[in-house]
């Protein structure tokens, strides 16, 4: 069910990303759940107002689906898709990404949250630090 659309609302995307410690399900579940609640809360996200969630882990993280995180943060009625990142050579191993797509106020502005050493990512992003 999508949420109802008002004048005063429309649809956001906000970027983020964390390093997981090891390729073991408690590592990749307890990363992602950090960087979704960090996520949710700089953006002020409500389970009710999010429309999507991708997420993407590094070739080296196959242990388990960072979208169960998400379930586990009350998502489970949000279409939540995990795929591949390119494996560039010389990129960033074992890192999550996530894209979430929300409604919010016209005038709000996306907090994209890079945690821990992802920060080296977006250098360019000085405030999603």
């Amino acid at each position: 069910m999508r949420a109802p659309m008002t004048d005063e609302l429309r649809l956001w995307a906000v970027r983020g990303a964390v390093k997981a410690e090891r390729n073991d399900v408690d590592a990749i579940l307890g990363a992602t759940e950090s960087l979704m609640r960090e996520l949710m809360s700089r953006n002020g996200l409500e389970v009710e107002r999010i429309v999507s969630c991708l997420f993407t882990a590094t070739d080296d993280l196959n242990a388990e689906f960072p979208a169960v995180a998400a379930r586990r943060l009350g998502l489970d009625a949000v279409p939540l898709l995990c795929t591949r990142e390119l494996d560039v050579p010389g990129a960033m191993r074992s890192v999550i990404r996530v894209l979430v797509h929300y409604h919010a106020p016209a005038d709000h502005v996306p907090q994209h949250t890079y945690l821990g050493e992802s920060q080296e990512l977006r250098t360019d992003l000085r405030s999603a630090q």
